[in-house]
């Protein structure tokens, strides 16, 4: 019987679009991405995923630099504060990096099914020295 306490073993792939020595796109730009269509600001996207404003605003200029087109569109603040939305290019390429990861999950599937038998039924206690 499986301990409640243990949680479940997952798999995660870790897609990264690389543009030279540059990533244009990885897990932490698309939970960028995501927090900042749902938040409308940048400073409160930063604050949701715990990172400072200047390392979220580094990562949409990053992102906007390396596509065709910006992901981004940002407003400066004053009175209404500023504002930051993903372009149509933005939502386009967001929506597409989500299909690649369920696409990858989907495709490792039967690998990851015949590894599960090979995982300690608990993980190591933490090293604390």
């Amino acid at each position: 019987m499986p301990d409640p306490s243990c949680p479940a073993p997952v798999v995660r792939p870790r897609l990264r679009v690389l543009l030279g020595d540059e990533i244009a796109l990885g897990p932490g730009k698309v939970a960028l991405l995501g927090a900042i269509a749902e938040h409308g600001t940048l400073a409160e996207a930063a604050k949701r995923l715990g990172m400072s404003y200047m390392r979220a605003w580094r990562l949409v200029q990053t992102m906007n630099a390396c596509f065709a087109h910006p992901l981004v569109a940002t407003a400066r603040g004053g009175a209404q504060k500023g504002q930051a939305a993903l372009t149509p290019e933005g939502e386009a390429v967001l929506g597409l990096y989500r299909r690649m990861e369920a696409a990858s999950l989907e495709a490792l599937e039967p690998a990851w099914q015949e590894l599960l038998p090979y995982l300690a039924e608990k993980p190591p206690a933490a090293d604390l020295s």
